[in-house]
């Protein structure tokens, strides 16, 4: 089976209620029989949020090929593309770098350890001299190790006492994060992968789940296509592959997913489909909630949407009487206007009707990245390790007492610095040091001209930690080539909660050392204490992280204690909280009607969803949730930046299956690549014929902040929406000398500076932009034929 064409693989349907059938998909290196692989070697893969358990082939001390764990309960054997083909030969590549980097008369120039750390330790420590703390800032990823982060977390918050720490999970699902402790008091999944098995509906919230999760698309299909499936209901503006099976789809106008949303709740309310006594018992907030979506009726929210009254009124019925409903929340509303309040209403809808904690019941704000649960959890991002409240003086001495610092150090007065506040900081001058792991941000934030100026600037001292020499790592000061999957030990934990072991397979190339080492030599080296003079990290290795990350989890909601490296070898991945209470962790949560909102107990206050303003320690206090759920919502603005006469139509962007964030792994794919080799815009048929292009034509794609150029494919987006796939920058263009081609291709040239007010996240989903024809095509996009960028028309 050609697993490029056949995304999902071969059918194994099932009924509700039982559990998905084993399938172990396999990838050897070509000519490889599978009897004289030398060893295999416990992993999960890291090429999605999903977190698929698998073993690494090795032979000759190579790793030559990857097969799906059959015992694990995330995948049951299962692999996409991405892990079959981007996994092993995603970093086994020549362009690896394997020695540091330094910038000598403007050129990035190999050196050794010594030299590289010393440039780093010299200039960190001038800087903390002469500015302190807040002079430094650290921008990381949804793709290293929890060890990694907490003992970055600890560096940046107990070591240097910089609030400016966050992570390009900012990018990906803050808003997940946001929205959980808006409604429930603190971070983490209520649901779990399990209920796909046993629900009678789902629902697809700006979730393209075929693309973005495609081994959690094929449990999905497992179930349409069994005796016994459920409904579907899909919201996106495109045709997705969910969308061709969805009993309802609702291609709404990007950017008011809100009113959308205001409809559905009311919708359930009116009714009468909402569970009374749970509401009451649970939650606080009904009627103002009620008050506030009492507007939106079907036909108002059609008429601002874009879509049928009746199909808004199916969808609601779907929901309002299915007995078990599973949502899945993600970019469509993440990177959306009014991110925070749209992902709350879909909490909302399962609170009204007491949709939690049991089987089939679940919801999912999902995460995009494999690791982002574990940024957002060891605080190497904006939070809290362990998921503490900033503002909660106990909670910042309990952190203090566990790393033997004084409280002071720790930055707690203000909210943390987010990723887009602390690019305005390197661009005011306030921060000169940026530290960037494992990310490439002159691809993916937004309005990338301004960013590259940012990342240019002589004043800020650029280090960027990474596998490849990206856009980002080319215009640095120093580059630390950092070890691969595979070439390391540690956790990390799927957007379910589920905790995997990822073992070392093989040795990195050259002089690559693994992040937790390079973070921990950066610390010895800059001398950083607790208040006895002792060493502040005196760790040696992951497994002492982990076990230090336990003790610092203890009594909070993402409790690890019951987990060891021990019991995450042989079987299968653990959920927590996994404490001695729960030895084989939980799987859903809330299950008793109990959230964690105390006052003394939660992550946060929570915020005014319209304008982000905190709400206090004393006012939260006041309203005494004692254990309940809030029911919060605003009301619905237009987003940022609409269409006018200059710039008609509405520009929002996404991903592919064949590619992960900037392609910096999966482009080094023969298959991926062949598969989606370069730049594409999707327009519809309609918009097309009005414009006068065909199907592969070069078209201009302007906005307010920059252009992109590149063939356009005919596809199945709703009229008036212009779509462009954000995986493609530069770093793979043809080179004339030393001069890149011109043409900009980056979908990031022409998205907007502009942000959610809770969850700080960028608004991806929503800009202004114009479409010009500027060329023949030489033949059909380079877009792929298989998902939703097939051609409009083609089924298969």
């Amino acid at each position: 089976m050609n697993r490029i064409t056949d995304i999902w693989g071969p059918r194994t349907p099932f009924p509700a209620g039982q559990e998905w059938p084993v399938r172990v998909d396999l990838a050897l290196e070509e000519g490889l029989p599978e009897g004289e692989v030398d060893r295999w070697v416990q992993s999960a893969c890291v090429l999605c949020s999903n977190g698929c358990g698998c073993d690494i082939a090795v032979k000759d001390g190579v790793m030559v090929g990857v097969r799906g764990r059959s015992q694990d309960r995330i995948n049951k054997g299962r692999l996409g593309p991405k892990g079959l083909f981007a996994s092993w030969q995603g970093v086994a590549n020549r362009d690896r770098l394997t020695r540091p980097m330094i910038r000598e008369g403007g050129r990035l120039v190999e050196t050794d350890w010594e030299t590289a750390m010393g440039r780093i330790v010299n200039r960190s420590k001038e800087l903390l001299d002469t500015k302190g703390p807040l002079s430094h800032g650290f921008y990381t990823s949804g793709q290293l190790f929890l060890e990694e982060y907490y003992a970055l977390a600890v560096i940046g918050k107990a070591g240097i006492g910089t609030p400016h720490m966050d992570g390009n999970t900012r990018l990906c699902t803050a808003t997940a994060a946001t929205a959980l402790k808006e409604t429930f008091g603190a971070d983490g999944q209520p649901g779990a992968y399990e209920d796909i098995d046993s629900c009678d509906a789902i629902f697809l919230y700006g979730h393209n789940m075929p693309e973005t999760q495609t081994v959690l698309w094929s449990r999905v299909l497992d179930r349409l296509t069994g005796p016994t499936p459920p409904k579907l209901v899909c919201i996106d503006p495109r045709n997705t592959e969910a969308a061709r099976y969805a009993d309802v789809h609702l291609a709404l106008r990007p950017g008011t997913n809100l009113a959308l949303m205001h409809a559905l709740v009311r919708e359930v309310i009116h009714q009468g489909w909402f569970d009374d006594q749970y509401v009451n018992e649970h939650t606080l907030g009904f009627e103002e909630l009620k008050q506030t979506v009492e507007p939106w009726t079907p036909a108002a929210a059609a008429e601002v949407c874009g879509v049928s009254a009746d199909d808004i009124m199916m969808a609601a019925r779907i929901f309002g009487t299915a007995p078990n409903v599973l949502s899945t929340v993600l970019q469509g509303f993440y990177q959306s206007s009014q991110a925070t309040a749209s992902a709350c209403q879909v909490n909302n809808l399962h609170l009204l009707r007491g949709m939690l904690g049991r089987p089939g019941a679940g919801l999912l704000q999902m995460n995009g990245q494999p690791t982002a649960q574990n940024n957002r959890e060891c605080g190497a991002d904006g939070d809290l390790p362990g998921f503490r409240n900033w503002s909660n003086k106990d909670h910042v001495e309990e952190l203090a007492k566990l790393w033997n610092v004084d409280p002071g150090v720790i930055p707690h007065w203000a909210p943390p610095t987010h990723a887009m506040q602390i690019f305005r900081y390197a661009e005011q001058g306030s921060i000169n040091f940026l530290w960037v792991s494992a990310t490439n941000p002159a691809v993916s934030l937004p309005e990338l001209a301004r960013i590259r100026r940012i990342l240019a600037k002589p004043a800020l001292f650029l280090v960027v930690q990474d596998l490849y020499l990206t856009e980002t790592a080319a215009l640095a000061d120093v580059v630390l080539p950092a070890a691969a999957w595979g070439e390391k030990v540690g956790t990390f934990t799927n957007a379910s909660r589920v905790v995997h072991l990822s073992e070392k397979a093989v040795e990195p190339p050259g002089d690559a050392r693994a992040d937790l080492d390079i973070f921990l030599d950066y610390s010895q080296r800059m001398g950083f204490s607790t208040v006895d003079g002792g060493p502040l990290l005196e760790w040696k290795g992951p497994e002492e992280v982990f076990e230090a990350w336990k003790e610092c989890s203890r009594g909070r909601p993402c409790d690890y204690t019951g987990l060891s490296y021990a019991r995450l070898r042989g079987g299968s991945g653990i959920p927590w909280p996994c404490t001695e209470d729960h030895p084989e962790g939980i799987t859903r949560l809330y299950s008793d009607g109990v959230f964690p909102s105390t006052s003394d107990y939660c992550e946060n206050y929570g915020h005014d969803l319209l304008t982000g303003a905190e709400v206090g320690s004393e006012a939260y206090r006041a309203m005494a949730p004692n254990g309940r759920a809030w029911l919060k919502t605003t009301a619905y603005h237009p987003p940022h930046e609409e269409p006018d006469d200059e710039y008609p139509l509405r520009y929002t962007t996404g991903r592919t299956a064949y590619h992960f964030h900037t392609r910096t792994k999966t482009a080094r794919s023969r298959e991926l690549n062949a598969a989606a080799p370069r730049m594409w815009v999707e327009l519809s048929a309609e918009d097309a014929s009005g414009l006068g292009i065909s199907e592969g034509d070069l078209v201009r794609v302007s906005s307010r902040r920059g252009r992109i150029e590149a063939p356009a494919r005919i596809s199945g987006v709703r009229p008036g929406t212009v779509f462009a796939p954000f995986h493609y920058g530069y770093w793979d263009r043809p080179r004339s000398g030393e001069t890149l081609e011109p043409r900009a291709t980056a979908a990031n040239e022409l998205t907007l500076t502009e942000w959610d007010p809770v969850s700080k996240q960028p608004v991806f989903k929503n800009a202004a932009v114009k479409v010009e024809r500027i060329g023949d095509g030489t033949g059909p996009a380079p877009a792929p034929n298989t998902t939703a960028s097939r051609p409009e028309g083609r089924r298969a």
